[in-house]
This record gives C-alpha cells, sequence and structure tokens, in this order.
C-alpha cells in the first residue's frame, strides 16, 4: 500500500482557518463537520482563498481558472453562507470567507433548511464546542482582545448613568444605524434543541447587521427587518432576561446575540472560565444596597454566569436573613440582576476602569493577530502563491523573537519592508 503523503482537501482549509485569529483547533468531529457543509473539492479551493477581501477576478487567478466559472463557484458558496458577499465603497463587489464562529457555524444553523441534516450537523456542533472545548477555549480565553461585548439594558440605566453611555455601546444605537437589520435562528439554541437541551427562550431573534445581514438577506438566511422591529426584538429579548452579546467593535457591528446563560456559547465560556474574561463586559457593574435587599433570590435565579449568590446578612436579629453577594470577578455588567429586582436593592455603578472597544473589524483582528501570534497571516495572506506562504513563515518566526533578536534580523535580512513590518505591529501591541 502506497504511504498517504497528499494532504486532503479539508486538511487544506482547516490549515486555512487557523490562519486566522479565530481559528478551529483539528478534531476527527471538526473534519466530519466540514465534509457535511463542504464538498472535497470546495474545501480545497476556499483554502487557497486570502484572508481579507477579495474579489472574483482574485479568486479566478488563485484558482486558475476563469472568471464567469469563480463567479459560479463563489455564488454557489455564498448561496449556502459559507462565503460573505458585499459591495465594497467603491460598488465593486467583493467576498470574504468569514471565521467559523461568529461565522459560518452559525450560519448553517440560522435557518431550517433540507440539504443539510441540521440535527446531525447540530449533535456535531455540540461535541466539538460543548464536549471537546478546545475550540472554545481558543476562542474565548486565548488573548486579552475578545470576539464579543455586552451592551448593557438601557431601560435600567439611572439618568447620570445614561449620560455616560455611548452609542456604540448601545444596542438599541446600533439597530438604528445600521444599513440593514437581519434576524435568523438562534444558532445556539437551535443546537440545543437537536441535542434536547433546549431552553424556552425564543429562537427567531438573531441580530445581523450591516454587510452580513446584506448577504444573508440575500440568500434567505435571514429575513430583513426595519427599525420599529429590530428594536420590539431587543425589547422581547430583555424582558426574557436575555443578554446583549455584540461584536466587540465600534463601528458597523455585524452581530448581536440575545443570549441565554443554558445554551449560548459565550455565556457557557463565561461561566466556565469567568476569571480569564473570556467575553469584554460591559462598562457599568451592580451594587448591592444590603439594607434595601431582602434576600428573594430573583437576581441569583437570572444572572447568567452565576455571579450572584445569596449569603448570611450577619444581622443578630433576624439570623435566616440573607443578602445578594456578587462577585464582581465574573460579572458581565448586563443589568439583567438590576432589571428583576423589586426593592432597589441593587443599582449600576460606572466600573472603575473603562472598557476599550477596538474601532472596527480590521481593528480587532489585528490586535487578535498579534496576541495570537498570527499577524504575519495577515500581511501576507495569499497561501496560494509561494512568496506569501514563505514570507509569512519568516515573518511568524521574527515576531516571537524577544525585540532585540529582531532588530538583528532586520539587520541580516537587510530589508526595509521587513523593519516597517515590525514597526507596524510595535503600534498596535506593547508587550506587558
Amino acid at each position: 500500500m502506497a504511504h498517504r503523503t497528499l494532504k486532503s482537501g479539508y486538511e487544506h482549509l482547516v490549515d486555512r482557518l487557523n490562519r486566522f485569529p479565530q481559528g478551529a483547533p483539528p478534531s476527527d468531529v471538526l473534519y466530519q463537520i466540514l465534509a457535511m457543509l463542504f464538498s472535497e473539492r470546495e474545501a480545497g479551493l476556499v483554502a487557497l482563498l486570502p484572508i481579507k477581501p477579495f474579489t472574483v477576478k482574485k479568486a479566478a487567478q488563485v484558482w486558475h481558472t476563469n472568471e464567469a466559472d469563480a463567479q459560479k463557484t463563489l455564488d454557489e458558496l455564498a448561496g449556502r453562507a459559507i462565503l460573505v458577499d458585499m459591495v465594497d465603497p467603491a460598488g465593486k463587489q467583493t467576498y470574504i470567507l468569514p471565521p467559523p464562529m461568529a461565522g459560518f457555524f452559525e450560519f448553517s444553523m440560522m435557518r431550517l433548511r433540507n440539504d443539510v441534516n441540521q440535527k446531525v450537523l447540530g449533535e456535531l456542533f455540540y461535541q466539538y464546542i460543548n464536549v471537546e472545548e478546545e475550540f472554545i477555549k481558543a476562542l474565548f480565553v486565548d488573548g486579552e482582545t475578545q470576539l464579543g461585548r455586552v451592551f448593557v439594558q438601557e431601560a435600567i440605566l439611572s439618568h447620570e448613568n445614561a449620560l455616560h453611555v455611548l452609542d456604540y455601546e448601545r444596542a438599541s444605537e446600533v439597530i438604528k444605524s445600521a444599513t440593514h437589520r437581519g434576524i435568523g435562528v438562534c444558532y445556539c439554541r437551535h443546537k440545543m434543541e437537536h441535542v434536547g437541551r433546549a431552553c424556552n427562550a425564543p429562537m427567531d431573534i438573531c441580530m445581523t447587521f450591516n454587510a452580513s445581514a446584506a448577504s444573508l438577506i440575500k440568500y434567505d438566511f435571514a429575513r430583513e427587518v426595519d427599525v420599529a422591529e429590530g428594536l420590539d426584538l431587543l425589547q422581547q429579548a430583555q424582558e426574557q432576561n436575555l443578554v446583549q452579546f455584540g461584536e466587540n467593535i465600534r463601528q458597523n457591528v455585524n452581530f448581536i446575540c440575545n443570549c441565554c446563560g443554558c445554551c449560548c456559547e459565550a455565556m457557557i465560556a463565561a461561566r466556565k472560565f469567568g476569571l480569564l474574561n473570556p467575553v469584554l463586559t460591559a462598562n457599568f457593574i451592580p451594587e448591592v444596597d444590603v439594607e434595601s435587599c431582602n434576600g428573594c433570590g430573583k437576581c441569583v435565579n437570572v444572572c447568567p454566569v452565576e455571579a450572584m449568590t445569596l449569603v448570611s446578612a450577619n444581622d443578630p436579629h433576624h439570623p435566616k436573613k440573607r443578602v445578594a453577594k456578587l462577585d464582581e470577578a465574573i460579572c458581565l455588567g448586563c443589568g439583567v440582576c438590576v432589571r428583576n429586582c423589586s426593592t432597589d436593592g441593587l443599582q449600576l455603578k460606572s466600573r472603575p476602569e473603562r472598557v476599550i472597544t477596538p474601532v472596527n473589524s480590521t481593528h480587532r483582528t489585528v490586535l487578535m493577530a498579534i496576541e495570537r501570534g498570527v499577524l504575519q497571516n495577515l500581511i501576507f495572506d495569499n497561501n496560494a502563491q509561494f512568496n506569501h506562504r514563505a514570507m509569512a513563515a519568516i515573518l511568524g518566526v521574527i515576531l516571537k523573537l524577544p525585540p532585540i533578536k529582531q532588530a538583528m534580523a532586520s539587520q541580516q535580512m537587510k530589508s526595509r519592508y521587513l523593519e516597517k513590518l515590525l514597526l507596524w505591529g510595535e503600534k498596535y501591541y506593547t508587550p506587558n
């Protein structure tokens, strides 16, 4: 029997996914997921695509085919929400391969469909993400810059607090300012439904915006809504004690998930790895007024990350009296507990230090890439070209060197370009 040395299209695709900061650790289950979403030929083609947005012409070049055939393949992939197609500011159509999450993993479950066995797919997602955990750790725990952040519930803000909330910190403002608003089936609860673990929270409430929404609406993975319906759905989510977990950027937010503590990946990660800050918190935190708190436990029951507990009030006249106690280290600052307090025993206060939010998705991706040691993959992102692969490998090694050795490497290569790259990377990241 001949020794197998050539990689399959799926193996090349896994390599490609892990060149992005939000990758997917290899696993037998991952290969089963990819085999349900891609043919092996498609996997091999997608593995060659650049990380940055690309045109039909670029895809045709890397695939060594004509533009008509490339267009047909790209549209087929976009029609299954594997690629996102969009129109750039100059009016040119471009495509991008989103990361698995938030990306084509979720999109595959955002509508009911017959071309994929979603029960089997949901079971595989559960095994890969909730049982094996390597993917969820890599997504939420590695690095300081995280994929998502929590939006505080605006209705429970005091007048004074409301003055300190910026527009990009308001879920309502994201809905109002978006160019497109799409609503799809909640991936997390849909997945949990197939393994018998879904809760009763609303399903048709997953929110996408702007370019992502436009593409998902175009291919019927989401339904388009106006501002009024978007705000109504937001209010419904808040009344259901769901947490608004959205993209960790200020401009052109692409998603807001309405998360329950039992099904949603972000909330599960926050409970399991809370001390590692897997989810960027809101800029507020609840404060317990022990005089007003009656120990009813409503805040404990609704907290999605178990940051609230009941402890003894240490009242000698009422030895059984209990009061709420907050674990500030794991609190998300969502305000769900405050909304449910009937005695004014909880009030929101500003955190001592404001949480810094990246400007846009490019800024966040670069920060994540630097922290995770894959910046070179963003700079030399065309894996179909040997010179890009070679320079990415060289730069990857150099970026992991101490500063003095970086300087020596730059001198040895006599490369002004490399020196500029090092300075560019340094501008975004200063080691602790």
